[in-house]
């Protein structure tokens, strides 16, 4: 399927979502829930070898915040990875106090729409590396595509491809796309995982499937669509021992997930777990 292709690295670059005093996950850029602390998260991903880390502060735009510069430094020595933050940013001199604090890149959005001087001037004092323009997108009801800032609660005039180019030629080094239709979706992602098998072995049957999935927080109907569609391999971390779950997995649940392998199991699924050690584990509870 990929002869004669170029593949290039896949990065993983999880984004940790700040409001006020924890992190928060919602449906839609709504209905927001508390999920945990951020230094705990940021140790967690540290732990995991990701390729990059963003936290992005989703209030500070909305009610006028500056940024949390104590609260950088704290995370930043805890992050061994490159660090990128955003939320509030307004001004050059917040740009360099965040960079002396130890992120590693600066994520611009709100801002950027009523003072697009701000994405250049920054490229050009800190270098187009060190910029990361955000766009959160949206469908809208006539099929239209529009740009939303303000944490998807200001509907903008924008285009999304017109801005990116715009954005780009202002000297972002990069842009963060985010649609906000399918921010946590309700099915966990199982619906374009089953699709995309689908239309994959249309095109070359004698591929081979392994999908890394999620526990679905407990929504049988998620797993079963994975299961029906029956790839040759599934993969489902638990990550740690059961003891050591809550600190290191903010979400998961221990015996939700030995159900997710129990469940495929049963469905005479193959099955793969991943286990990290050196958390604070006993042989014994590894074994």
């Amino acid at each position: 399927l990929f002869r004669n292709k170029i593949m290039l690295k896949v990065r993983i670059i999880p984004t940790l979502l700040w409001k006020n005093v924890g992190l928060v996950k919602g449906v839609g850029f709504n209905s927001w829930r508390r999920v945990g602390p951020v230094l705990p998260a940021v140790k967690v991903y540290n732990s995991r070898d990701v390729d990059e880390l963003i936290l992005v502060d989703i209030t500070a735009s909305i009610e006028k915040n500056l940024p949390d510069i104590d609260s950088i430094v704290d995370f930043s020595v805890e992050c061994s990875v490159p660090f990128t933050v955003g939320g509030g940013i307004t001004e050059l001199s917040q740009i360099l106090a965040l960079l002396h604090a130890g992120a590693d890149k600066i994520s611009i959005n709100s801002s950027a729409y009523s003072n697009p001087n701000l994405i250049e001037t920054a490229a050009k004092r800190f270098g187009a590396q060190c910029i990361v323009a955000s766009i959160d997108v949206k469908k809208m009801d006539d099929g239209k595509y529009v740009c939303l800032s303000h944490s998807g609660t200001v509907i903008t005039e924008k285009n999304p491809i017109e801005w990116a180019k715009e954005l780009a030629d202002l000297g972002a080094g990069e842009i963060l796309l985010t649609s906000v239709d399918r921010d946590d979706l309700k099915d966990g992602g199982s619906i374009i995982w089953a699709e995309t098998i689908k239309a994959i072995r249309e095109i070359s049957p004698e591929t081979k499937f392994e999908c890394l999935i999620p526990d679905f927080a407990g929504k049988w109907e998620n797993l079963q669509r994975i299961i029906d569609v029956k790839p040759d391999i599934v993969s489902h971390n638990i990550e740690t021992v059961r003891r050591l779950t809550a600190q290191v997995r903010i979400q998961a649940k221990y015996d939700r997930s030995m159900e997710v392998l129990k469940r495929l199991h049963e469905a005479g699924v193959r099955t793969k777990c991943g286990l990290m050690v050196g958390l604070g584990e006993t042989e014994e509870e590894v074994l």
